[in-house]
């Protein structure tokens, strides 16, 4: 089957900026976009095929009609006809709420049967200064949680970064988190749309109300651990494949390319994706000829065998995958 590309979700937010459409070269000048969902089969927003013989299909459809062929055997045995990750491109004008995601666990328990949410953010952007919060810095009990969100000191006790462009932060579910005014982020995620706030700084929706919190869910759902170290560690180079983050529900590398680089996909027996971060390019696959440009996501089906990523003078891209357990 062939190579894949969707319609992008807009989403606005009271917390949203003006760089998301100019960065993937769409006209629209609504403010206050917080995010682009690029890939996703989360019920009620899922993604629509853009182009080609599958073109006004969402991708759950297409995965229930060619199932193994463009998810993977072990994937498809495992999600279904649920495409199983979402992929994002994050603008926050403002601070994002203070917030956690269930494990699968409980997940599975509050919201009938549904997969938790663990993810991971590369920083694409930042403004001088901008920081995210990961993890907890102090240890805390759930009820100094409750007070902490009350009194609005809970910012106290997370771990806060200071970030640059190329950072990474791996945010198992559990962890405590929040982006931060100024970050501009490309995320990878469970397909779950499971967010428990814990603090949002006492602040309106753009409908005028206040925007609900979650406490009950979150004191339940956080990882109370204090880990030696949150930012993901790695070392760039250039044209060559350098792995960020690999955990049970995707694998992501990065790619900084100013020369051609082969990838053989036939071992994986899962989908494949390419983020494109900055520059264009082509991407060959089995012969089929497809461009990618910064702002695009790709899906290349687990049919394929033989992928090529062909740099215009240069591209950065993030690809992604299921790894066999």
């Amino acid at each position: 089957m062939e190579v894949l590309k969707f319609e992008p979700l807009l989403t606005p937010f009271v917390w949203g900026g003006e760089r998301i459409a100019p960065y993937k070269g769409l006209a629209s000048t609504e403010k206050h976009i917080g995010e682009s969902w690029e890939l996703s089969g989360v019920e009620g927003r899922i993604s629509v095929v853009a182009d080609g013989p599958l073109a006004g299909k969402t991708i759950n459809e297409v995965v229930k009609e060619y199932r193994e062929e463009l998810v993977g055997k072990h994937v498809y045995a495992k999600t279904g006809d649920t495409f199983p990750l979402l992929f994002k491109f994050i603008d926050a004008h403002k601070d994002l709420s203070i917030q956690v995601h269930p494990n699968d666990e409980l997940a599975a328990r509050q919201h009938d049967g549904a997969c938790g949410k663990t993810e991971m953010w590369y920083v694409i952007a930042a403004e001088p200064g901008a920081k995210l919060y990961s993890g907890l810095k102090t240890a805390i009990t759930p009820e100094e949680l409750e007070r902490r969100a009350a009194d609005g000191s809970i910012t106290e006790v997370l771990a806060c970064f200071e970030v640059q462009p190329g950072d990474v932060f791996f945010l198992p579910a559990g962890r405590i988190h929040a982006i931060c005014s100024g970050c501009f982020i490309a995320e990878i995620q469970q397909t779950s749309d499971f967010t428990y706030r814990i603090y949002d700084y006492g602040r309106l929706g753009l409908d005028g109300k206040p925007r609900q919190l979650h406490l009950p869910q979150a004191k339940e759902a956080v990882d109370y651990k204090v880990y030696d170290q949150y930012r993901t560690e790695y070392t760039p180079a250039q044209d060559e494949e350098v792995e960020l983050i690999s955990c049970p529900y995707f694998s992501t590398s990065v790619l900084d390319l100013t020369l051609p680089y082969a990838k053989d996909l036939s071992e994986i027996d899962s989908f494949f994706t390419v983020m494109c971060l900055s520059g264009s390019g082509m991407l060959e696959v089995d012969g089929e000829e497809v461009s990618i440009r910064q702002g695009e996501t790709v899906l290349i089906p687990a049919s394929a065998d033989d992928l090529c990523l062909v740099p215009n003078a240069c591209m950065k891209v993030l690809t992604s995958f299921i790894p066999i357990l």
